[in-house]
């Protein structure tokens, strides 16, 4: 399997997993809680094997990256929560700053 599928992979796990924090309510619900550790098992251990092809600092970036900015999708349209100008700024940061990571970090 090609490595960035798999780091994309990894991110909607990870994603999945903090949707499940949520909707735990604090541990206070059974199957959200077990699936938060089912999902950041599965998500860490394919992001560990697409680091086996790909540099970890850029990955990384795009992982966490990826996966705060579908927190935050998820989080307004499932949740609810408040859509500002300086939370969209914010993303736009996010998403500037691993653009300039992976731009930056070519090898010749």
């Amino acid at each position: 399997m090609h490595a960035w599928t798999l780091v994309w992979i990894a991110i909607v796990l990870e994603v999945a997993g903090t949707t499940c924090m949520k909707l735990s309510d604090g541990f206070t619900r059974v199957w959200p809680s077990v699936l938060i550790f089912v999902f950041y098992a599965a998500a860490f251990a394919t992001l560990t094997l697409a680091l086996k092809r790909l540099d970890v600092g850029l990955v990384y970036a795009v992982w966490a990256g990826a996966g705060t900015v579908l927190v935050a999708i998820i989080g307004v349209i499932l949740f609810r929560e408040p859509v500002t100008v300086l939370r969209v700024f914010s993303i736009a940061l996010i998403v500037a700053g691993v653009v300039g990571l992976s731009v930056g970090g070519e090898h010749p």
